[in-house]
């Protein structure tokens, strides 16, 4: 067996500020040491990681169209440049939400129904520049997850794309054909639109875009509308997901819906972090579902919920539960907005949050927060095709995540939120390493 050689990565907290710190340590042979330990086992294989994405709303776009150039070239090259986090995935609205200027439709005219006057004139102007860009970046097609909010008003109970409401029965055909009518201008324009979700978050009564959906109501409508829908459109490539919502009730939706009839409709489940960690529950739903994906599409820190001066909790509460969910089997992770301006938005409800990157458009000034920096560990070390591999700690004050990337090289993730730093003794094959992850700390180690 070859001998191993380790470095590690490092971003402390250190006189208030983050500062990132390389060093290096050297594998002996296993002698037997019983503390402190930290096993990785390479052969215990589990999910397929797709990689890192986050979304382009209306309000990411506009954000951007106002930042200098150089600004612009420094924040995508961070989020799409393979030499740093290498995204290689968006989420982006059919629609308004609750992060654009205000509310659009592609057709409001409810006569319109073969929708001869569906327009994207919004999207042109605030969110295709930003995704051009990214995909220059990039170097190719960035993989596009398209989610509404809510139909167009004339579409739904309340007449009001705002306050839930749910979708009138007798708009259920045209609101699958507006879908992938979506789609379709998007491929049109040559982009890669690589899944949908039906309804994001569909329990959820909002004072922005919201559309109701009970279990039997997202049922029905993929069942009897949107999948047919899709192969009338020659569309049935896209993949389908269900719920978009938060994980503490994402098992029985899973349940309800995915039955022998819908089972080949369904690609993966959709999930968001808001109502807390439930790390269980996509454990049950992957052992449930283990064919199905799972993936976190959408996570932020709501100013509602929590304090925008406390950087480095909330980035560590993003690495938290991060870690966690990959270790109950998510796929993928989109991030929300990836740019907003000083005060988390603009919101056109006042529904304000942090983004690891947000733009002064006073002082014309560009900040990295600390998010940005806690997710580079995670985007810059797992590739795209990295395998989850098993892996054992001795300590729940280290929270740790173990991947294969396709080199072969193994990375583990390890975060230290407490004030002390933590021992590790990483055994892998046989071999053993020494190192230390510092309080406050994230390190990525990466074994090769």
């Amino acid at each position: 067996m070859r001998k191993r050689n380790i470095r590690y990565v490092s971003t402390l907290y250190q006189e208030h500020k983050l500062k990132r710190k390389e060093e290096a340590a050297q594998f002996w042979a296993d002698d037997g040491e019983e503390n402190c330990l930290l096993n990785i086992y390479p052969s215990v294989k589990y999910q397929v990681f797709e990689g890192f994405g986050g979304a382009l709303t209306e309000s990411a776009g506009y954000i951007y169209n106002q930042m200098g150039e150089a600004q612009k070239e420094e924040m995508i090259r961070t989020y799409f440049g393979a030499e740093e986090m290498g995204y290689r995935m968006v989420r982006i609205p059919i629609d308004s939400c609750d992060f654009s200027l205000g509310h659009y439709e592609a057709v409001s005219d409810a006569e319109d129904r073969t929708f001869e006057h569906f327009q994207l004139e919004r999207v042109e102007k605030n969110i295709l520049p930003l995704l051009e860009d990214a995909q220059r970046i990039y170097g190719t097609e960035l993989e596009i997850m398209l989610t509404p909010w809510s139909p167009p008003a004339y579409m739904k109970t309340n007449r009001n794309r705002n306050h839930g409401g749910t979708l009138k029965p007798e708009y259920r055909s045209i609101w699958a054909d507006y879908i992938c009518r979506y789609i379709s201008e998007y491929r049109k324009r040559g982009y890669l639109v690589k899944r949908i979700s039906l309804q994001n978050e569909p329990k959820a009564d909002q004072t922005w875009d919201s559309c109701i959906y009970t279990a039997q109501q997202e049922k029905e409508f993929l069942r009897d509308y949107m999948w047919p829908a899709l192969k009338k459109n020659g569309l049935t490539d896209v993949e389908v997901f269900i719920w978009d919502h938060n994980k503490e009730r994402v098992y029985e939706r899973a349940c309800e819906i995915i039955d022998n009839t819908t089972d080949h409709m369904v690609s993966g489940i959709a999930f968001h972090w808001y109502s807390g960690d439930h790390f269980e529950a996509l454990g049950m739903l992957h052992e449930k579902f283990p064919e199905k994906k799972l993936i976190l599409s959408e996570a932020c820190i709501e100013y509602s919920k929590f304090a925008k001066d406390d950087a480095l909790k909330n980035a560590q509460k993003y690495a938290h539960d991060i870690i966690g969910n990959m270790k109950q089997g998510m796929s993928a992770f989109y991030d929300w907005n990836i740019v907003l301006d000083a005060s988390g938005g603009p919101n056109h409800t006042g529904n304000f949050c942090d983004a690891p990157f947000m733009y002064d458009t006073q002082q014309k000034v560009l900040v990295r927060r600390n998010t940005a920096d806690y997710l580079w560990h995670f985007a810059h070390f797992i590739k795209p095709g990295a395998v989850r591999i098993g892996s054992s700690s001795y300590t729940e004050a280290l929270e740790a995540a173990a991947f294969l990337n396709p080199d072969d090289q193994i990375v583990c993730i390890l975060l230290n939120r407490t004030g002390r730093d933590i021992k590790v003794n990483l055994r892998v094959e046989n071999q053993m390493a020494e190192m230390v992850v510092k309080a406050c700390a994230i390190t990525s180690a990466v074994i090769y």
